[in-house]
Formats: structure tokens, C-alpha cells, sequence
């Protein structure tokens, strides 16, 4: 008893530090819970949260996703011409976008364009990035109608507002030094741009504009059920008509297509920004 009574009482110090530390942890975890659980119950009450139309619509829904299958194969060839209008019509936009991102992310950049002008150019980036394309592809039917062409339109100026600010953020990263060093030969700014801005931004511009292009497919699809064709006006009408096999279908190929995009991205990617070769 002597020995035991003997140990310093300062050895337990850490683990009550430690027992200490849990417990204040777990009160608050406790307490953010209990925040949020009372946040989603006033959410739900404002909003005529019905669980029981929840819990009835389950088993309608089942039943309805019953109707969707067997998918109806025999609609797969006359859907691929939809489904190549889709793929293209992300690609044209991914290629637009890139384009003019390029001046746009340039007049956006304080280390490049006067002051005037880069505020002008940020608030055009602002609000294209702050329109969904669902919103331009609506204005834009007003203009030219049904077709691919507002699609088309509203995916490569929805490019236009990522790629540009992504863009022109880069270009205010790169080292002042540089440019200076340029401009100390007797280089234009045009000589700047092309041989001290250019060969930094490149490799961003095409990792991103991999990406993109995976965005504009599914919003293509999206854009399509309201009017821009491809795929997606084929699952809207289906689905209208009630025929759910053949809108089944659709929706398959649309999976196929999103996955085939997201791993030619990933394959050019790899390839150009890790060493690799294009073989």
C-alpha cells in the first residue's frame, strides 16, 4: 500500500488531459447534431413535409421501376444517331469554350489588362458562371428556336464562364519575375503573352478543358430533354409517351456514353500531363 500511495499523482495528468479532450469532443458533436436535426425538422415543417406520401410513393415507385425493364433493344440503332448528336455537340462546346476562354481569361487578369477592362470581363464571367446552362438554353430558345444550335450555344458559353475564370486566376499566379524578364528584352506585350504567359497556362487549359468536356456531355443530355436533341430529348419524349422500355434504353446508352467520356478524359489526361505518349 505504501509503494502504490507512493506514485506521483502527476503520471495521470495526460489521460485525464486526453479523457478531458474526448469528452469536450463528443458535446460537441452532440450539440452540432442536435443543431441539425432541428434545422432539418423546421426545414421540413416549412416546407409540408408529408412522410407518409414519402413511405406511399416507395411502393409506387417500385412498381413503376418495374416497368422500366426488359430495356427495349431493338430502339438501340435508330438511338445511336441521337446519342453521336449528344457526343458532338459536348465536344463543339468544349472546343469553343477553349477558344475563347483563352482572350477572355487574358482581359480578366490584373498582371495582363488594364483595370477597366478586367472588371468588365470578371462580371461577364461572373454571370455566365452564375446562369446555369438550363437558364441560357431557355433564353436561347427564344432566339433560334428548338434544335442543337442553342445547345450548342448555352454549353460553350457555360464553357466559357469555368474555363476562363480558372484561367485568368492562373495567370495572376504566375511569378512576376518572369514577365518582367520577358519585358526587359524589348518584348511587345503580345511577345509577353505568347511566349512568357502561353506556354504556363497551356497545360491548365487542357486538363481543364478534359474536364469540361465530361460536364457538357451529362449537361447535354440534361439540355437535350428540353429541346437540344440528342439522347436526352429521346428519354424526355419516352418518358412522355409512357413508354419506359424504350426510355430504359436511353438511359443506358446515356450511362454508357457519360462513362465512355469520363475514361477518354482520364486516358488523354494521363497520357499528356504524366510522362506518357499518345500510342
Amino acid at each position: 500500500m505504501g509503494a502504490l500511495s507512493s506514485v506521483p499523482v502527476h503520471r495521470y495528468g495526460p489521460f485525464r488531459e486526453w479523457k478531458h479532450g474526448r469528452t469536450s469532443q463528443c458535446a460537441k458533436a452532440t450539440s452540432a447534431a442536435i443543431l441539425v436535426l432541428a434545422l432539418t425538422v423546421l426545414a421540413s415543417w416549412r416546407c409540408d413535409v408529408d412522410l407518409r406520401s414519402f413511405v406511399t410513393g416507395i411502393g409506387k415507385g417500385t412498381v413503376l421501376l418495374g416497368m422500366f425493364f426488359p430495356p427495349d433493344w431493338k430502339s438501340i440503332g435508330e438511338m445511336m444517331q441521337p446519342l453521336a448528336v449528344t457526343a458532338v455537340m459536348a465536344l463543339i462546346s468544349t472546343i469553343c469554350g477553349m477558344c475563347l476562354s483563352l482572350p477572355c481569361a487574358l482581359a480578366a487578369s490584373s498582371n495582363i489588362a488594364p483595370k477597366p477592362l478586367r472588371f468588365v470581363m470578371r462580371s461577364f464571367i461572373a454571370v455566365e458562371r452564375g446562369l446555369p446552362e438550363i437558364v441560357q438554353m431557355l433564353l436561347l430558345i427564344a432566339i433560334f428556336g428548338l434544335g442543337t444550335v442553342p445547345g450548342l450555344v448555352a454549353l460553350s458559353f457555360s464553357s466559357i464562364g469555368m474555363l476562363a475564370k480558372l484561367l485568368a486566376d492562373g495567370i495572376e499566379e504566375i511569378e512576376p519575375h518572369m514577365l518582367e524578364a520577358v519585358e526587359g528584352t524589348g518584348a511587345t506585350r503580345s511577345q509577353v503573352i505568347r511566349y512568357a504567359v502561353i506556354p504556363q497556362i497551356l497545360p491548365s487549359l487542357l486538363a481543364n478543358g478534359l474536364f469540361r468536356f465530361e460536364v457538357n456531355v451529362r449537361a447535354g443530355v440534361i439540355l437535350g430533354a428540353v429541346g437540344a436533341g440528342g439522347i436526352g430529348y429521346v428519354m424526355s419524349t419516352s418518358m412522355n409517351s409512357l413508354d419506359y422500355p424504350r426510355a430504359c434504353m436511353a438511359t443506358l446508352l446515356t450511362l454508357i456514353l457519360v462513362f465512355a467520356s469520363e475514361r477518354l478524359s482520364d486516358f488523354f489526361r494521363v497520357r499528356l500531363f504524366s510522362g506518357g505518349t499518345l500510342r
